[in-house]
């Protein structure tokens, strides 16, 4: 389980304090897909990259399995069974997918379990593991082969920034499947299709929380319009 106590983050722009999240206190639960939702600079992808670690916090505390892990490194939190996906994939120059398949994993991987890996995705390994993951491959290319990476690591907790983002050739039913329902599954996105797909929505505005529970009651609450206008942002 992860838990924020009152969670803030602040910065300074041309001498101006500007509040960016504004004491979040939520509880993500295990065997659960939450998804985080709301208008364009809303604060959704700063959350994540709090509870990652990416960002630090300016006030509060983030709790995993009871244990406090506000002060701990990305990699402290990987170790802990954190895992991230990025919304814009970082490329490797000189560095395959297998390389970095076999990174995730923390072993040496057959080709036929790096395909096993990559077709979770729609993609055949046997394509793809000598490329380098770098710009030669296509946006909606990397974003899949970072989804995979992200699934093919042990953890306990998986955090996905937009992983619809630049896959719009590939089905939503099958992104759908890709959250395994024994984890705890964090997803920032601006589709109803995977906001309907998620067992509680989180929705956040102006870096608060305006509505959190279950997503078909929250859904309800937020009305066809509100989704619409989402999608409009993206």
């Amino acid at each position: 389980m992860l838990e924020l106590k009152n969670v803030s983050y602040k910065i300074v722009e041309q001498g101006q304090e500007r509040v960016i999240l504004d004491d979040i206190s939520c509880i993500f639960d295990n065997n659960c897909l939450t998804a985080i939702t709301g208008h364009n600079g809303s604060g959704k992808s700063t959350l994540t990259k709090i509870v990652m670690g990416i960002v630090r916090p300016t006030s509060g505390k983030i709790f995993f399995d009871g244990k406090d892990i506000t002060s701990l490194s990305i990699d402290k939190r990987a170790k802990l069974g954190i895992n991230y996906a990025f919304q814009q994939p970082v490329a490797f120059k000189g560095i395959t997918v297998k390389d970095l398949i076999d990174i995730a994993t923390g072993e040496e991987n057959t080709t036929d379990k790096a395909c096993e890996i990559l077709s979770k995705v729609g993609l055949c390994a046997r394509n793809y593991l000598d490329r380098d993951f770098d710009k030669t491959l296509s946006g909606g290319e990397q974003k899949r082969i970072e989804l995979a990476l992200a699934l093919a690591k042990s953890g306990k907790c998986f955090i996905f920034d937009e992983p619809e983002a630049g896959i719009d050739l590939w089905s939503f039913e099958k992104l759908n499947n890709l959250f395994d329902s024994t984890k705890c599954n964090i997803v920032v996105s601006h589709q109803e299709r995977l906001l309907k797909n998620a067992d509680k929505i989180l929705v956040l505005e102006n870096g608060k929380i305006s509505k959190y529970g279950d997503s078909k009651q929250v859904l309800k609450s937020l009305g066809s319009a509100y989704c619409e206008k989402l999608k409009e942002e993206v």
